[in-house]
């Protein structure tokens, strides 16, 4: 007991380090893979008045030196599971508005999120920082494909 107070006060860093590595959506994608190389030009869907964006094969690859690795990632919410106590489940995107407003982003660019404490209803449209464990493990929505999933240990407001 006395060498684990003694250790807290000389190494006050070490007791009290962030368990979560603080990463960007960058991070996601596995290194050497440009970015402009997974996405295509797409197609407009014009009975539903959509766009359809084509995704090379680069776009599914996972950076899997992440999987299972706590991070903390900042993006926007897509709610999917919402009550009156917030929302539980959500995609993290990486820009607002992000498979809404504009076609969604490759898999390995969105995250699939649960979470046992809701994120308010009101404070949806703000940037969130999640951090929790990584997964990369690929999942189809009603929305998008989805190339990495979190159970969030804590969401926070992004403060610029």
């Amino acid at each position: 007991m006395f060498l684990g107070i003694l250790s807290a006060t000389f190494l006050p860093g070490r007791a009290f380090a962030n368990p979560f590595r603080e990463i960007t959506w960058e991070d996601l994608i596995p290194q050497g893979v440009p970015y402009g190389e997974i996405i295509g030009e797409g197609q407009f869907d014009e009975a539903n008045d959509t766009w359809l964006p084509e995704f090379d094969e680069n776009a599914k690859l996972v950076n899997t030196g992440l999987d299972g690795k706590p991070v903390k990632l900042p993006g926007y919410i897509i709610p999917f599971d919402m009550d009156s106590d917030g929302v539980t489940s959500f995609m993290l995107a990486p820009y607002v508005g992000a498979c809404i407003h504009t076609p969604p982003p490759p898999p390995n660019q969105l995250v699939f999120v649960t979470t046992q404490t809701p994120w308010p209803s009101d404070s949806m449209w703000d940037a969130v920082w999640v951090s929790g464990r990584l997964s990369a493990k690929a999942m189809s929505t009603q929305i998008a494909d989805v190339g990495y999933q979190i159970e969030a240990d804590k969401i926070e407001l992004y403060e610029w």
